[in-house]
């Protein structure tokens, strides 16, 4: 799907350049709303992202030092109502958002070939390559905005 090396970097930074500005024409009101009957928010969207872009980082920043990795997954809905996203402002959201993904785009570029063939086992799942979460965080973060928009 995407080349070897920082190509996932670069391609998450241009993703992320051209969602911002259309994410903050989103206005507070509707960003709150349930983008479906008992679903969640656009707010707690965005939310569920952030905390996929923290975990991600500890995995691509951990897998890549040590070459392997076992971590456990996590509880995205506990996650999202701990936090209260659906009282944060929405600009704020978006700002963090952005400015994750900017951090993550510019770690992913930094990594040598080798590390992207480092293993990672999340749960139970079988393990795969740091390439392999890269190109997923991606294909993920692109599925949840399109929903948002």
């Amino acid at each position: 799907m995407f080349s070897k090396g920082c190509s996932v970097g670069l391609e998450l930074s241009r993703l992320v350049d051209a969602a911002e500005a259309s994410l903050l024409q989103i206005a507070e009101a509707d960003s709150g709303a349930p983008l479906r009957p008992g679903g969640w928010s656009r707010k707690q969207v965005i939310g569920h992202l952030i905390d996929s872009a923290s975990n991600n980082h500890q995995r691509f920043a951990r897998d890549a030092i040590q070459g392997s990795l076992e971590v456990t997954g996590h509880d995205q809905e506990g996650c999202v109502r701990v936090q209260a996203v659906q009282e944060m402002p929405w600009p704020a959201l978006i700002a963090l958002w952005a400015s994750y993904n900017r951090y993550l785009a510019h770690t992913l570029a930094q990594l040598s070939e080798d590390s992207l063939q480092a293993s990672c086992r999340i749960g139970g799942n079988p393990p795969v390559t740091l390439q392999f979460l890269a190109e997923d965080y991606l294909v993920h973060l692109i599925h949840h905005l399109e929903q948002v928009r």
